[in-house]
């Protein structure tokens, strides 16, 4: 979508609930993030806070990240950075009782990028049958459905759901989902058609393996690469004391193996699989979140071993609170102490020549403090520390150093 007619479509719909709000304020209602039931990473699409306006079925609402930085690699530094990450806005209306309509519209870095994320039509005939279409976000683990910054204790996503998936990876097309509620349990399930990656996956300025290439492609909401539709899968179960479990798969053809009816390539499929787990130790209040992924590519034996046909990798976050109560003023604002361990492996092998292990792994480990002055609000401090070692398995380069941001939902 072009830029001014965004901007523009954006304004409207600002000045429209701004002159509503003129009318009468009182009308204006925030809707609360449902937590009552039992819910799972696919709920997070509508499980938001929603600003709306008396009787209009039309909700809005948002998130705003940004942080200071300052990293070394290897002793070398760019020194302070200030950035301003993600300007997230949500538009969702009810159409009637059992159709619903959410769009995502994510400005990141200021306005280097602007993204559709999710813009899709719900039709809700049965709990466990519901069909959805338009922009639809792949749900390949946890992290994908699940990405809102301030649901989350640190300022940089996973390395493995951004750098090895393609994290907030959107694709048009359709699919159903269902849910099925039994005592202290509940089963949950998707399945999409859409269209998929492209060859960028292994054709591109990284000159490895890197499926994220492939948001570049930009054409794919209006035209698949090769014909071919990629399919998404997830099933996930949630128990009330244990807590949630996913698996889920994501896979398609992602050459050009055809040209006006003329084959040129046999078909050479991306593979990717997924486990997620999310759970709270009651005792402690002890909040774990993880999720580790297998990715299979099969790349031309015209390309070199650089370029990874498997890759695996994932992290585990581990969120203790320490202090709830009033502070500065804030009545229920909660302190957390948090650490996440990262590993990726991008090139999973043996040299054919050798025998010997091809490396080009990354590790990291990142400590944290949060304040949360609301459930809706939070304030981090994070310090990161990265191995990353070269393919040929020489020393690792190492990064290290502190990032202090916010993250707030409006």
């Amino acid at each position: 979508m072009k830029r001014p007619l965004l901007f523009g479509i954006l304004l409207l719909l600002l000045l429209n609930f701004r002159a509503s709000g003129q009318i009468d304020s009182t009308l204006l209602r925030r809707t609360p993030k449902d937590t009552t039931k039992l819910l799972l990473n696919m709920d997070a699409v509508y499980n938001r806070p929603f600003l709306s306006v008396g009787k209009v079925p039309v909700a809005v609402g948002g998130y705003v990240e940004a942080n200071w930085q300052h990293l070394g690699t290897d002793g070398v530094s760019e020194g302070h950075q200030f950035q301003m990450r993600r300007l997230t806005l949500f538009i969702a209306s009810t159409i009637s009782r059992r159709i619903k309509f959410l769009s995502e519209i994510e400005f990141e870095d200021g306005t280097k990028e602007i993204n559709i994320e999710f813009a899709s039509v719900d039709f809700e005939f049965h709990p466990l049958l519901n069909l959805r279409g338009g922009v639809i976000m792949n749900p390949i683990g946890a992290f994908n459905q699940n990405h809102d910054g301030p649901k989350w204790e640190f300022i940089d996503r996973p390395v493995s759901a951004t750098q090895m998936l393609p994290a907030t990876w959107s694709n048009v097309g359709f699919g159903l989902y269902g849910k099925l509620y039994k005592k202290d349990w509940v089963y949950a399930y998707e399945v999409y058609l859409t269209n998929g990656f492209d060859d960028q996956i292994i054709s591109n300025t990284q000159n490895k393996t890197f499926l994220p290439a492939t948001k570049l492609n930009t054409d794919r909401f209006e035209e698949s690469f090769n014909g071919e539709p990629l399919i998404t899968a997830k099933v996930a179960l949630r128990n009330k004391r244990i807590g949630e479990l996913g698996l889920s798969y994501m896979g398609g053809v992602y050459n050009k193996f055809q040209e006006d009816g003329l084959i040129i390539d046999k078909k050479r499929r991306v593979d990717t699989w997924a486990v997620d787990f999310t759970s709270t130790v009651p005792a402690t209040n002890t909040y774990i979140r993880a999720e580790w992924a297998f990715v299979h590519v099969d790349i031309p034996d015209s390309y070199s071993q650089q370029y990874g046909k498997r890759q695996v990798g994932g992290y585990m976050d581990v969120v203790q609170p320490i202090r709830r109560g009033s502070l500065l003023g804030f009545e229920k604002s909660v302190i957390n102490a948090a650490v996440r361990i990262e590993y990726v492996d991008w090139n999973k092998g043996t040299f054919i020549e050798t025998g010997g292990n091809i490396r080009e792994d990354f590790f990291s480990v990142v400590p944290g403090i949060s304040w949360r002055p609301t459930s809706q609000t939070v304030v981090r401090l994070n310090y990161r520390y990265n191995w990353q070692v070269d393919i040929l398995g020489n020393p690792a380069s190492k990064t290290a150093g502190f990032q202090f941001g916010f993250s707030s939902y409006f």
